[in-house]
């Protein structure tokens, strides 16, 4: 028997339309690359993202045509979201820091018609411009007034807005694609995932329903990670969802610029990776507090060190540790802990919150031996972390080779992590499968060295590398950033010993001014790797 309720499908430009409606004074404010602080409500957003429809119809996009955008964190990247998946075509964000030849890949890949892009990114196109294909066309992200002189024959995006009232938005099916992303072609060429509405717009309600404590009416939150990286972790959508205002914090992402622009706005939770809350809290250490108004912060892309959640637990800012992939929209889990578990003593509570929290509602998880056999939830057993739910990629854009080997015969995608979940559903990732390190038979987890490495009042970074021995197979080396006096190699070794077995700790330890980073700002291991593939350790 089927149930008689309406069939109305889910569509993105719904959520601003609602933000509209019931929080249509909450601001969206950005530092933009102009130098200024831009303000703009939820109901102003919507009148120039219906704008902005009509100048891409204007401009002759068609639904499903790729537009590309290559911005940084501000409205008017938030505005080509909406307009773009609004009118059924679909919004291809570019990650600047990808080398050059991986972004032209991915940009002909795509097929991309239309390339907008911040005045700070019009030097990087401009000199692969004859490399492009040559019927992509160019918009440049600024007023005529701000209007950089350039090669590209580009028109300024606010002489592109086409205003007078509303639009007269489509409707389509909720499968049609909507955003296109692009993985950072660490183990091959780049691989797109295309999600669709339906996706994207379940995606946006899961995250409000784990996130309450920052995604709420009244709260600020501050996406550090960029929009051009799996849709800033869904903030673009979950946030007008739930009434939350937004803080774009522009280019500038260094500790001073993201602490002063935090105590201007009175910002309540700031997402982004580690190496970003590294630098802020050398900011807030050399000031002396914290922004006002700080109390929550969202942990992803790597493992958050333990020494990191401490500090900012001691001065009053919750941490929540989250897991997620591109391929998953891309929230996964979120830690926050839940009474009784909150009530707990403070080292209890990070014994947990070190951890990857638990699955958001929609994401199914089971860890696998390498016969794909389910091994249980104990905290014990290791296996490779499989995935499943609504909002999880099933297959690549244009790409169906590698679809066929990360799905496996009942649907649920192979992550590539080697993790753990426990009796009450908490998820330890001990280590991506490629970067564990096999030394005699036995599996080494880089995450657990640097974690105890970082406890070190010395090492601000670090990151734990496989380099190839004779005897062993391969061995851990150490690389380490020290901004003052080094501590003696045998010191750093000495003060990990205790957390580990005599032939699980790293043979030698090499000094570094710094560590390479991925186009997504994770520790580029395999930079390392080729870097000191060829160090000889000494005997252990």
């Amino acid at each position: 028997m089927q149930g008689q309720m309406m069939t109305r499908p889910l569509s993105i430009i719904d959520i601003l339309t609602f933000a509209r409606d019931a929080f249509g004074g909450t601001e969206i404010v950005s530092a933009r690359v102009e130098g200024d602080i831009h303000r703009q409500t939820y109901a102003e957003t919507h009148a120039r993202v219906a704008g902005l429809a009509r100048g891409l119809v204007k401009l002759g996009v068609a639904p499903g045509d790729r537009i590309a955008t290559l911005a940084w964190n501000g409205h008017r990247h938030l505005e080509l979201y909406y307009a773009i998946s609004g009118i059924g075509a679909v919004c291809h964000t570019l990650n600047p820091r990808l080398p050059a030849d991986q972004m032209r890949y991915i940009i002909d890949h795509a097929e991309d018609e239309i390339l907008f892009l911040d005045p700070t990114f019009v030097p990087l196109i401009e000199n692969i411009r004859d490399q492009l294909p040559g019927s992509l066309r160019f918009v440049i992200m600024a007023g005529a007034d701000n209007l950089p002189e350039n090669s590209l024959n580009a028109p300024a995006y606010e002489d592109i807005l086409e205003g007078g009232g509303d639009f007269d938005w489509p409707e389509f099916d909720e499968n049609t694609a909507s955003g296109l992303c692009y993985t950072s072609g660490t183990t091959g060429v780049p691989k797109g995932t295309l999600y669709s509405h339906r996706s994207t717009v379940l995606h946006a309600m899961m995250a409000g329903v784990s996130f309450q404590n920052c995604l709420n009416p009244r709260s600020k939150v501050l996406p550090v990670v960029p929009l051009f990286h799996v849709n800033a972790w869904g903030l673009p959508h979950a946030a007008p969802l739930t009434g939350a205002g937004i803080v774009f914090p522009g280019p500038n992402l260094d500790g001073a610029s993201l602490w002063n622009l935090m105590d201007s706005e009175k910002v309540w939770s700031a997402w982004g990776v580690p190496t970003v809350w590294t630098n802020l809290l050398a900011e807030i250490r050399k000031r002396g507090g914290k922004p006002a108004g700080f109390g929550d912060v969202v942990i992803g892309g790597s493992a958050a060190p333990r020494g990191m959640i401490e500090e900012f637990e001691n001065m009053g800012v919750s941490v929540c540790h989250a897991w997620g992939m591109t391929e998953m929209s891309p929230i996964g889990t979120q830690g926050a802990l839940p009474p009784p578990l909150a009530d707990l003593p403070l080292s209890e509570r990070i014994d947990l919150k070190v951890k990857q929290g638990r699955r958001t509602f929609g994401v199914e998880m089971k860890i696998v031996d390498g016969d794909g056999n389910g091994l249980p939830h104990d905290g014990v057993s290791a296996g490779e972390l499989h995935v499943r739910g609504n909002c999880v990629a099933s297959g690549y854009f244009r790409n169906p080779e590698a679809g066929e080997k990360a799905i496996d015969a009942e649907g649920w995608f192979a992550t590539g992590d080697i993790a753990s979940i426990d009796d009450r559903g908490f998820l330890a990732i001990a280590d991506r499968a490629k970067d564990m390190i096999k030394s005699g038979g036995e599996w080494i987890s880089s995450l657990e060295i640097e974690d105890a490495v970082l406890a070190h009042p010395s090492i601000a970074q670090c990151a734990v590398i496989a380099v190839p021995h004779e005897k062993w197979g391969e061995r851990p080396l150490l690389v380490a950033v020290c901004p003052g006096d080094r501590p003696s190699k045998r010191e750093i070794i000495d003060f990990i010993a205790p957390k580990f077995a005599k032939w699980q700790l790293p043979d030698d330890v090499v000094f570094a001014d710094e560590l390479p980073l991925t186009a997504t700002g994770k520790v580029s291991k395999l930079t390392l790797r080729r870097v000191h593939g060829g160090h000889v350790q000494p005997d252990a």
